[in-house]
This record gives structure tokens, sequence and C-alpha cells, in this order.
């Protein structure tokens, strides 16, 4: 319930005991375990340390980050306006579902090669697999949230005297939105499962190419490293997309 203040509970204390719960049982696993490979916090700590020292880590976690958001605004650009073609019109839908359906069940990953072949081995081929991954996890997304605005809505408002640019505007985007948002979650973590594998495109840097190359040498804290950093950042970016939804669809009445 929420309080009688009308604020939301925090969830902070829930974070921090999940968070010293998580990294204690890491803490005994890795002292208990025979693998010398497992590492523990600390050297975790010391490698993030290291790498924080010498720049490397910083080099690799902003060229990850431009490939993500790249990615990312770029297929999320193109999806919502054609789900909202797709949603809207029955000859858009009839014309473009079919293809993105196809593409939909293929992983990105597998693309890879072709990708190559067609685009080479730069900056455009790394940024293309996570702009795909992207776009087909949003656009359906807002496709169903199209499809799903309430036909007494719209009914209402052409009663009204609303002409269908008005109805689009003003019924079917603020409709929609809660589809979209979390489309683009879906689709903002989508972004980063496929970063690794599109730094598998002769990346020079790159927290996916920080763990390949450390990989090669056993070194699992900096593998660790990697992994926190790809977490640490995408979570963020989520909390960001969750305010921002917050903001964009304040009418929403949530449960707390």
């Amino acid at each position: 319930m929420t309080p009688p203040s009308g604020r939301a509970p925090t969830l902070l204390p829930y974070y921090v005991a999940t968070l010293v719960l998580g990294i204690g049982g890491w803490a005994l696993y890795s002292w208990r375990s025979d693998n010398v490979l497992v590492p523990g916090p600390f050297e975790v700590v010391t490698s993030f340390r290291d790498g924080i020292a010498d720049g490397s880590l910083w080099e690799h976690t902003a060229a990850s980050l431009k490939r993500v958001a790249t990615g990312f605004v770029l297929g999320a650009g193109l999806a919502v306006p054609l789900g909202f073609l797709m949603g809207w019109y029955r000859w858009a839908r009839g014309m473009l579902e079919p293809w993105v359906q196809f593409f939909r069940t293929v992983p990105p990953l597998a693309l890879i090669p072709l990708v190559i072949v067609l685009l080479g081995i730069g900056e455009s081929a790394k940024i293309f697999v996570i702009f795909l991954a992207a776009f087909l996890s949003s656009v359906l997304a807002t496709f169903q949230g199209v499809r799903n605005v309430d036909n007494a809505l719209i009914n209402a408002a052409r009663v009204l005297g609303a002409g269908d640019l008005t109805i689009f505007l003003r019924v079917a985007v603020p409709s929609s939105a809660p589809y979209i948002f979390v489309g683009l979650r879906v689709a903002l973590g989508a972004s980063w499962a496929t970063l690794v594998a599109s730094e598998l495109i002769a990346a020079a840097r790159g927290l996916g190419r920080m763990m390949q190359a450390a990989n090669q040498f056993l070194d699992t804290p900096r593998i660790l490293v990697g992994i926190i950093v790809i977490g640490v950042c995408g979570f963020v970016m989520d909390r960001l997309l969750l305010e921002i939804e917050r903001r964009v669809t304040s009418w929403q009445e949530l449960r707390a």
C-alpha cells in the first residue's frame, strides 16, 4: 500500500540487503571452492583498481557504452514508428509483420558472419548487430501497444469531433506508452546482451574485447570486472528509462 503521504516506499533497503547477501555468498563460495580460478571479491576489487589506475577500464567502458547507446537509439528510433505504423494501418501490418516475425526468430548473433561480409569489420558492423537486437526487441511491443488501444476511447474521441491525427496523438500514443517502455527496457537488455558478441568482430577496445583477452590468460578477476561493469551500466540505464517512463505516464495508477 502507498503510505498516507502519497509517496511510494523506497526499495533502497532491499537493494542494499540483496547486495550484501550476494557479495557475502560470493565470498563464501570463493573461500570454500577448490578451484583456484574462482576469484573472491578482494581479487576483483584489486583488478578493478588496476584497470582504473592504468586507464584501460575507462577506455573499454567508453567504447562499449558508445556502441550500445548508438545501436539502441537507432534500433528503438526505427522500431517505435514502424510499430505504430503496423498497429494503426492494416496494409502496413500485412506488409511488415511477416518480415519482422521472420527476423525475430533469427538470433542477431547468427547474422554476424553475414554482417562481416556485407559491412566489413569496422565499427558499423558492431553497431548494426546491436541495432538489430534493439529493433527486434521493441518493434513488437509498440505494435501490440497500438493494437491494444481501447476502441471505446477511440469511438468517444470521434463522437467529440476529433480527427484521425488528434485521436492518434491524444489517444493511441498515450495508451501505447506503457507497452513502448516495456519494449525499450527489453531492447536495452538485448543491446547489452549482444555487446560481447558484437565485439568479436575485430574490436580493439570494449568490455567484450577486454573479457576475451582476459580469458586467454585465465584472468578471471578481469572477466568478472567486465561482467560487473556491464551489469552496473545496464542497471543505471534501465533506471533512467524507468524514470522517463514515470514522468511520461504519470497518469497511470500503479501498485507500490
